[in-house]
């Protein structure tokens, strides 16, 4: 956030205003508190002290004092300040402290500190002036709320000093602000006479020095202009007196250039005659009349430079004053004044203001005034028409403010209201006068030396056009009551109408005529006048649809009958043949006609629908007559136009109609019959298509209209249900003779035009205009192509065929623009001129507004390239291969075969690259949006990111792009424009995502986001945007960079995601939090990746990033509010609240994360001092660097998420009329990490497809069938948009528990507390998350498999035997806890849900609990309460362990019978019978047995890899046979189970090792000597158990060492090393083993019997 003190608050204080004037400024007491800081700057802004002698002898004698702190100074710093208050004018003190202060908005280090300060004091006298400018508009403005005016009028109190102080303090301010404008004038007038000695030198070259006189110009004339309307304003608050006005008057003459700087003085002109010569205004009779002497004997006294703004001035001051005269009431003091003498004077005064270019002044600003960037040429020559003769205002300065158009428009139209008011006779005296002399002159009779017509009343008429011109509301005072003046006018003015003054009237009617209401009254007007017209035409009765649908057919048929004209072959222009029109401006006057009829069609529904259906006037067949060869190309392109507007908010009918009329005029159905003949073999049609498209392609006027006519062809029909699936044209166009479609149209555009005419153009405008329509074009045809259709088609049960509004979706596919579209996008010539359309230099955008063609045609360029690189694949893929099926042989292929991608192109134009960058900082949203949406596809193209080819003294880049960005430096000025956006303040957070800077922060984080994500682990453009220095495949912090200077994107992004709030206080916020996520993302990004972990790390630990991020966590709970809504609250998954809650969770699982890797580094490095603070945040308390301790949330309360209901699960909607529908085919990966979600896109058009399916089908028989299957709709959009939500915050809380879970585990195991501390950690945290486990066991079970794996990882880490656990009571408290633990884990296991992975887990923990307990001194009742536990269970417990142990998985196998083993062993200290005849009664035992006699062939099935966790199944096994053998009954239940007849058929102890195992491998070797080892362990315990005096087990263990005699000689003779045979040397153990043999021998008396035998 930026200094409030500095240009930043005022540009802050700015946005306020603007904010309170739509009335969406949510604190006002900051507008208040600001304002009242400031309220001498605005005092003061006017008294710029000059520099003067005292003052540098002050700056070179010693220290100054700014903000109360002192400097001093070197040398350099005072001639610094003396040149900058030469260059000002500007006091030295008051120039060396704006040295000082302007340093600190430094953002350019290429730019002197001097050119800083000028820069700094200009924009601050302007901000300030712009703030009273809207205080001002707001104090008076009608159409603002009484709250808004209050109060500005109190504010403007404040600045003006009248709340407290006289009233003629708002006169002094006035004139200050007079003498500040004459003053500027100066200034300007200097600087431009610097830059013509410059120019004069030959100082062309653009230096710093050029730049800032350059910005000064510019600077000063807004400056100037918003003095000019703050004055205005003043006027019409009522805070000037008459005097100012006679000031006013007796300055007016000196302005001696005829420029915008004259033209800002205008609306204080208009403003003063409304105030004093009005009798609605603020001044008296009397003073009127002194001023009205005043300024008409001044005419000739004291004539002005500008006689032409004089005489303007005239008639404004003549409409306003006549208005005394209007009305003249009883008691008047001008009683015995001859009035109509009077009256005369006046008239005559204003007739010979007329003569002296009154009108033409004031046409001439509204047409400068009014922005000219976007081409119209019928009204430009209508203009250029009547203004043939007057002085045109040069274009030096940049162009009027929007504000300021609109405050000279308002004034003229209150011009224009008292002009028809208050000189009615004045006004029908000229209209007179004119067509007299317009009769005269046609007639041939002497004029008294006039030689060309007065269009005064036409340039009336075009000044009404202008004035309300795009104002709707205006407009109304024309049509909102038929008794008024303004309505009298227009019917006077419709009636005996000339022919210029026919083109004029149209004008002025097209422009009162926008919006709905305003058309339809203009609709009926002219339906009114058209009435009193015959048949026949007449001129002399009033203008209506019947005169102009007469005049149109006129026209046309004359076309007909004439024979073809030769044109001029200019590309962008051509010229009238005069024998096409009867009088010079009968030219105008059609294209007015037809202008106005566009304009109403257009706007009004009504007017479409009434003049498609005109029997008499067939208009589509009309408007392509006039567009043959032999009519001006002008009046062709208003024929396109009005075409055009027939198609506003089309419907297929009419799209159907237009297009098979243009293909009938294209073939030649409307084209005179004296066409060239065609060659030989030509078809008539095709060569009427050549000729035609030869003439459209003559001129800029017809291509740019036609280009424009084809968009809105294609453009889809309305309804638009947003599925795309019908052709915008008939399947069958062209069919008669040529292939069906609109190929030869698409053809034209890229072949002939584009790719063709406009790299020849001369006219950059002109250029820039059609490069705009052409490229919209292509972008429409791309856009509304539905891919999706082919998916659909091959994997979903959508009859898409049957469904969609084509015959089939291979004609949709064929026949679409998309496909030839397409084609031409990978042509040589047009990829050409595509990337030239998106070359500009950084200059020409940046001082380009937001709407003109520049802009506008660059944001469609870097659409129609995004596009091209989504569309791509499909194209390529099956469009392509499609087609060249299809295809009958003619069609001619355009495209360059050697292209496999557009990335192919782009990889010989890194330009491109380049721009893109600089683009997205230029401050324009949709232009940043754009370039870096287009830049994060460049840069995660696998083309574009390989090594780049190091040349001569080139540093090696291992990424192209980075490369060619370095090469023109710009990495640097990029990152800058880029963390200037990252900026923000409270002003910006109050607006929330409505925003601009909200929207380019959340673009510039999706980019880098994307470009990391794609390739974290090797540099991209987006780590050198960072901040990190690449260099082949590593990146590394230069000396003296952005990074090092804490200035780089890195940290804007790090400031972000720790600064940016997260709501309002009361409610988490999806913008804000989003926000937020996206740059935690970022961080989390870099610092997983081995790229950049250190350096990431690092900077974060230096800037003590972590505890930052632990101060400004928040609780979140069931009761959470997000977005306005609770968790709790039933439609909490539909909305847009999910998200917040998704945004939410997934930073707290990036924090966790964060700090996890920070612990490990902390322990990496050996510094415990960090891993205390970490560890001391983590519970709850935040040391500062002074010794604060601050509280935080403790990581237990973090774990807060836990608690939240994610929704349960919802039910899938009974269907009727979407049954069978598979929506499956829609799921797909969401946009947050690995989690899959349902497209809704998809979703919407298969139901969509199914409707038209349905329909088409006669499934619906009425609107009620209709309006159910829309309901049904809905249930089902409602069904999966929920479950959406639901998957998402399922996943991201699964997510961030495993990083929490790692995080406390982590933390426990790296803290440096006693055991006892240690253990009581861990009780806490077992106590936090043991209910939790006992809640998802039966609702989630993947949020339970986390919780138990944390649980398992705290019991492992707890020390049973701590002291602190043993006969204390808080022995007893952890009992409690790690029994509770036990019971839940046991619970959980016997739930229906819980899957085989979760037993798993529930088995370690119920193992570690039970081996823990085992060590732990004086825990029988624990013990004894364990087997009531298990027995509490229910015998299914048993059951599923038992199953588990035998059938689940090989890990799950595993737990399962260490579970079994230790409850065995629990039973056994307990003297309980209960787990062994579990196993018993479920039939475990048996089994278990019988296993052993499937080891060796199960070995042998196995595959090597799996053999290691096969034995260890094979050790737990036999460790469980072992434990239960140790009883005497647990022994009988082995034996009687078939021990030894499972150990004899399994046959490992009947290898003779004095023969061969036959295993080679040692370790293999020893593996299996430990399994005999295992099985002789339980068969010596089963004989031990049941005693010496069990026959039975004494007899089985006879035969077991009979049968395998060999194998105990042999090992005997290993162990006493007969034979040096030894297993020593190989690392197998025998001795254990062979002590079992020697105890069974001596059991049985083996040795005894056999000596006997």
């Amino acid at each position: 956030m930026g200094d409030p003190g500095g240009l930043v608050g005022l540009r802050g204080l700015h946005q306020d205003l603007l904010a309170l004037e739509a009335s969406r400024l949510r604190n006002v007491e900051r507008l208040w508190a600001d304002f009242e800081a400031r309220v001498n700057e605005f005092r003061q802004l006017l008294d710029k002290p000059a520099k003067n002698e005292t003052s540098r002898k002050a700056l070179s004698s010693g220290p100054i004092t700014v903000d109360e702190i002192e400097y001093s100074m070197n040398e350099k710093f005072q001639e610094t300040a003396t040149q900058l208050a030469d260059t000002l004018d500007l006091d030295e003190l008051e120039s060396a402290r704006l040295l000082i202060v302007s340093e600190e908005d430094a953002n350019r280090p290429d730019r002197s500190k001097a050119a800083y300060a000028i820069i700094y004091f200009h924009e601050r006298r302007l901000f300030l002036l712009e703030c009273i400018r809207l205080l001002l508009k707001q104090s008076h403005d009608l159409e603002g709320t009484e709250t808004v005016r209050d109060i500005a009028r109190q504010l403007v109190g404040w600045i003006l000093e009248t709340k407290d102080g006289p009233a003629r303090n708002g006169s002094l301010y006035s004139q200050k602000c007079l003498n500040a404008m004459a003053g500027i004038e100066q200034w300007l007038q200097s600087l431009g006479e610097r830059h013509q000695g410059n120019m004069a030198l030959g100082q062309t070259a653009r230096t710093e020095y050029t730049e800032i006189l350059e910005f000064q110009q510019s600077s000063l004339a807004e400056q100037h202009e918003s003095l000019g309307a703050i004055v205005t304003y003043l006027i019409k608050g009522g805070h000037t007196g008459v005097e100012d006005f006679h000031k006013l008057l007796d300055y007016l003459p000196k302005l001696d250039r005829w420029n915008s700087i004259a033209v800002h003085y205008v609306p204080m002109i208009t403003s003063f005659t409304s105030q004093f010569g009005s009798p609605d205004g603020g001044g008296v009779l009397r003073e009127a009349r002194m001023l009205n002497s005043k300024i008409l004997d001044n005419k000739d006294k004291t004539p002005w430079i500008l006689r032409n703004l004089q005489a303007a001035m005239i008639t404004w001051w003549l409409s306003e004053y006549s208005g005394w005269y209007v009305e003249q009431p009883t008691g008047s003091p001008v009683q015995n004044v001859n009035l109509e003498a009077e009256a005369q004077a006046r008239s005559d005064a204003f007739s010979q203001a007329l003569r002296d270019g009154a009108f033409e002044c004031t046409l001439t600003i509204c047409s400068h005034v009014i922005p000219g960037e976007w081409y119209d040429p019928a009204r430009t020559g209508l203009v250029d028409l009547l203004l043939r003769d007057s002085v045109p205002l040069p274009n030096e300065l940049p162009l009027y403010s929007t504000y300021f158009q609109q405050l000279i428009m308002e004034q003229f139209e209150a011009f224009v209201e008292t002009f028809v008011t208050n000189m009615p006779d004045t006004l029908r005296r000229f209209k007179l006068e004119e067509d007299d002399q317009r009769k005269r002159l046609r007639s041939g009779f002497p004029m008294d030396g006039v030689t060309e017509q007065a269009f005064h009343l036409e340039r009336f008429l075009m000044i009404i056009s202008f004035a309300f011109g795009h104002r709707a509301d205006a407009a109304q005072a024309f049509w909102g009551d038929l008794d008024s003046n303004l309505y009298g006018f227009l019917q006077w003015a419709s009636r005996r109408q000339s022919t210029p003054c026919v083109s004029a009237f149209c004008e002025m009617l097209s422009s009162i005529s926008e919006g709905e209401e305003s058309a339809g009254s203009a609709h009926r007007f002219l339906l009114e006048e058209g009435n009193a017209v015959a048949a026949k035409i007449s001129r002399l009765t009033s203008l209506g649809w019947a005169q102009i649908f007469a005049e149109l057919s006129l026209y046309t048929s004359k076309s007909r009958e004439q024979p073809m004209a030769n044109r001029s072959t200019n590309h962008y222009g051509g010229k009238h043949n005069p024998d096409d029109i009867d009088e010079p401006e009968s030219a105008y006057m059609l294209e007015s006609y037809l202008r106005l009829t566009t304009r109403l069609c257009g706007e009004s529904a009504e007017v479409r629908s009434w003049i498609m259906t005109q029997p008499n006037f067939p208009i589509l067949q009309v408007l392509f007559q006039l567009c043959n060869s032999t009519v001006p190309s002008r009046l062709q392109a208003c024929a396109f136009k009005l075409i055009r507007s027939l198609l506003t908010e089309k419907s297929v009918e009419i799209g159907m109609a237009v297009w098979t009329a243009l293909d009938n005029w294209v073939s030649g159905g409307f084209s005179p019959h004296n066409l060239p003949r065609p060659p030989k073999a030509t078809a008539p049609a095709a060569w009427a298509e050549e000729v035609t498209f030869s003439a459209i392609a003559g001129s800029f006027e017809q291509t740019c209209e036609f280009v424009c006519l084809l968009q809105s062809l294609v453009h889809p029909a309305v309804p638009d249900t947003g599925l795309n699936d019908q052709l915008p044209f008939p399947e069958t166009l062209g069919s008669a003779y040529r292939m069906a479609g609109i190929e030869p149209y698409i053809d034209f555009v890229f072949d002939r035009i584009f790719s063709s005419r406009l790299p020849h153009g001369e006219d950059q405008f002109q250029h820039r205009i059609m490069t705009l329509n052409i490229l919209s074009f292509a972008a429409l045809c791309l856009r509304t192509f539905n891919e999706d259709l082919v998916i659909l088609a091959n994997r979903s049960t959508v009859a898409v065929d049957e469904a969609m509004n084509t015959s089939s979706l291979l004609t949709y596919v064929r026949l679409h623009p998309f496909s030839r579209v397409m084609e031409w996008m990978f042509n040589d010539r047009v990829l050409y001129q595509l990337f030239a359309s998106a070359a500009y230099t950084i200059e020409e955008v940046s001082s380009a507004s937001p709407n003109s063609p520049l802009i506008v045609g660059l944001l469609r360029t870097i659409e129609v390239m995004n596009l091209i690189i989504d569309l791509q694949s499909t194209y390529l893929e099956v469009v392509r291969p499609l087609i060249r099926l299809q295809s009958a042989g003619g069609r001619r292929m355009v495209l360059n075969p050697s292209l496999a991608s557009f990335e192919d192109t782009v990889a010989l134009k890194m330009d491109l690259v380049v721009a893109l960058g600089l683009y997205s900082g230029v401050g324009n949203q949709e232009l940043t949006v754009g370039s870096l949406e287009l830049l994060g596809k460049l840069a995660s193209s696998r083309k574009l990111n390989i090594q780049a080819t190091p040349g001569l003294n080139e540093r090696l880049y291992g990424n192209r792009l980075i490369s060619a960005v370095e090469q023109h430096d710009d990495i640097d000025p990029i990152a800058r424009s880029l963390c200037r956006e990252m900026d923000f303040d409270l002003r910006e957070i109050s607006q929330g995502p409505n925003a601009p800077g909200w929207t380019i922060k959340s673009v510039i984080l999706d980019f880098l986001i994307h470009c990391l994500a794609v390739s974290p682990d090797t540099p991209t453009l987006a780590h050198a945007l960072l901040g990190f220095a690449c260099k082949g495949s590593t990146v590394h912090v230069e000396e003296g960079s952005l990074f090092e200077e804490r200035e780089s994107l890195f940290h804007a992004v790090l400031h972000l995601a720790i600064e940016y709030p997260d709501g309002d206080g009361e409610s988490l916020q999806t913008w804000a939090l989003g926000i937020k996520q996206k740059g935690m993302q970022v961080l989390s990004i870099l610092w997983a990746s081995p790229l950049t972990s250190w350096l990431t790390m690092h900077q974060l630990q230096v800037d003590e990033s972590l505890f930052a991020l632990f101060l400004r966590q928040r609780k979140i709970g069931p009761h959470t509010v997000c977005d306005g809504r609770s968790i709790k609250d039933s439609d909490f998954s539909y909305t847009k609240s999910a998200e917040a809650l998704e945004h939410c969770l997934w930073y707290r699982c990036s924090l966790f994360e964060y700090t996890s890797t920070a612990i490990r580094l902390a322990v990496g490095n050996r510094a415990s001092s960090l891993l205390a603070r970490i560890f001391s945040t983590l519970l709850g308390s935040t040391s500062m660097p002074d010794g604060e301790q601050i509280p935080t949330p403790t990581v237990f309360d973090l774990f807060d998420f836990i608690e939240l209901d994610m929704g349960g699960e919802i039910s899938w909607p009974q269907l009727n009329y979407f049954s069978g529908l598979d929506f499956s085919i829609s799921t797909g990966p969401g946009l947050q990490k690995s989690v899959e979600c349902i497209d809704m896109k998809m979703i919407h058009e298969m139901i969509a497809l199914r409707v038209n399916e349905l329909r088409k089908s006669g499934r619906f028989q009425d609107a009620n069938e209709e309006q159910q299957a829309s309901e049904e709709a809905q249930r089902i959009l409602h069904y999966f948009q929920t479950k959406n939500s639901q998957r998402v915050l399922t996943f991201a809380s699964l997510q961030t528990t495993k990083a929490w879970s790692e995080l406390l585990v982590l933390s426990i195991g790296t803290c440096s507390l006693d055991p006892a501390g240690k253990a009581a950690l861990i009780l806490q945290a077992l106590q936090l998350v043991t209910p939790k486990l006992e809640v998802y066991a039966s609702t989630n079970v993947r949020q339970a498999i986390d919780i138990a794996k944390l649980i398992l990882a705290l019991l492992f880490q707890l020390d049973f035997e701590a002291s602190a656990l043993d006969r204390s009571r808080a022995w007893d408290v952890a009992n409690d806890r790690l029994f509770q633990v036990f019971r839940t884990t046991l619970q959980a296991v016997n739930h229906p849900n819980v899957d085989m992975q979760l037993r798993e887990v529930l088995y370690k923990i119920c193992y570690r609990y039970l081996a823990g307990m085992a060590v732990v001194s004086d825990a029988t009742i624990r013990r004894r309460h364990g087997i009531q536990t298990v027995r509490a269970t229910g015998e299914r417990t048993i059951d599923v362990v038992c199953d588990d142990a035998s059938s689940a998985s090989a890990g799950c196998r595993i737990s399962a019978l260490l579970l079994l083993d230790s409850l065995t062993g629990m039973a056994k200290v307990d003297q309980s019978n209960y787990i062994v005849d579990s196993l018993v009664r479920t039939n475990f035992l048996q089994v278990l047995v019988e296993s052993i006699e499937s080891i060796p062939q199960e070995l042998r099935q196995t595959n090597a890899k799996d053999i290691p966790i096969l034995l260890s199944y094979y050790e737990t096994k036999l460790s469980l046979l072992l434990s239960i053998a140790q009883t005497r009954s647990g022994a009988v239940h082995v034996m009687n189970s078939g021990l030894f007849q499972a150990v004899r058929g399994s046959g490992l102890f009947s290898v003779d090792p004095d023969i061969g195992v036959e295993i080679d491998n040692l370790e293999a070797l020893a593996k299996y000597y430990r399994l005999l080892l295992s099985i002789a362990r339980v068969i010596t315990c089963v004989v031990l158990s049941r005693g010496s005096q069990n026959e039975q087990s004494i007899e089985s263990a006879k035969v077991f060492l009979t049968e395998n005699r060999p194998l105990v000689v042999s090992m005997f003779k290993r162990k006493a090393r007969i034979g040096g045979v030894s297993f020593d040397d190989a690392g197998v153990d025998i001795e254990e083993l062979v002590e079992l043999f020697m105890l069974l021998i001596w059991m049985t008396g083996f040795l005894d019997v056999g000596y006997a035998d």
